[in-house]
């Protein structure tokens, strides 16, 4: 999409706007705006033209115009119907010196999760990877990860799904039966020098609008559990939330107060295998930079990083 094209959407995100206005806030002719118009009428979205001048309507279902019109973050798109792997696409960015950019695709060919497992990514999902170039100290890049679990769960309780996280960053949803089923990994990389970030790319995959009988066992879907959601408003909110946790001025330590309140990890017994041990306990808090603190039979112990599991209630 032209710069032009884009600016028009932008001005028209808050209601009506006359032909006159618009050309004298984008520099161009009104045959030029009518020309754009038409032209984002082609990309389907619904534009009505009256007295009050222009007015979107409608818009399309997903694309890289839908998810930048009324986007409250101020990150580029990049729409790909089918692609390998949106992380590896946005580290390419983030490579050649790109900040703000969300790679978002349809369907993914290649997706994978933490430790390099596979991650199905059919069409349907929302499957996105947002570069970021933060002005903070490697220390601090898991809140980045945990912020993105917290936007994901707050979106899935807007769509109607009792979301939570398990340390640090699956979202998981609770059956009847208490069995939980994962919804949505996320999986950070980065590359920077020991007191700074270069580049750091978040990857969330969400399974949306997908039959849970395609899906791996002990995951699930939006659409298994309140039927096929909008995409393009749900991908938003969670990239309005990353933002809002962890844009230019936030605290990240905010973070730790927000992961608590959709944490299922917090107060239940837990089994984390780490790179040297097994840590085995009751979970009973996080710290910066997102360290799970689990109270063993030898004390507390601090866990940086690795692989958690729920353990069932002892009788």
């Amino acid at each position: 999409m032209n710069a032009t094209r884009r600016a028009l959407l932008a001005a028209l995100e808050d209601g009506a706007v006359g032909g006159p206005t618009l050309a004298d806030r984008l520099g161009v002719s009104r045959a030029a705006v009518w020309k754009q118009v038409e032209a984002l009428r082609d990309e389907g979205f619904v534009i009505e033209s009256g007295d009050e001048g222009y007015r979107v309507v409608g818009v399309p279902d997903y694309g890289p115009a839908a998810l930048a019109f009324g986007l409250e973050a101020p990150y580029n798109i990049e729409y790909e119907a089918q692609v390998a792997s949106t992380n590896d696409r946005a580290r390419e960015h983030a490579e050649e010196g790109a900040a703000d950019v969300v790679v978002v695709a349809d369907e993914q060919t290649g997706g994978r999760g933490r430790l390099d497992r596979e991650w199905t990514a059919p069409s349907g999902g929302v499957w996105a990877s947002l570069v970021l170039r933060p002005e903070r100290p490697p220390a601090a890049v898991p809140m980045y990860t945990l912020a993105a679990a917290v936007a994901v769960a707050r979106a899935a309780r807007g769509a109607g799904v009792n979301a939570s996280i398990k340390w640090p960053n699956d979202v998981l949803v609770a059956g009847p039966d208490s069995e939980e089923a994962k919804l949505c990994g996320i999986l950070t990389e980065m590359e920077g020098e020991a007191d700074r970030v270069s580049w750091l790319v978040i990857g969330v995959g969400v399974n949306a609008n997908i039959d849970r009988k395609t899906l791996p066992a002990g995951a699930t879907s939006l659409r298994a559990e309140v039927g096929d959601v909008d995409r393009r408003r749900f991908l938003q909110r969670v990239l309005g939330g990353v933002h809002d946790l962890t844009g230019e001025g936030a605290d990240l330590r905010a973070v730790l107060d927000a992961w608590r309140e959709y944490a299922s990890t917090l107060g239940r017994r837990v089994r984390v295998e780490t790179p040297r041990r097994v840590v085995e306990g009751r979970a009973v808090d996080v710290q910066f930079p997102g360290s799970l603190i689990v109270e063993t039979d030898n004390g507390e112990r601090v866990v940086h990083a690795g692989d958690c599991e729920h353990l069932r209630p002892t009788r």
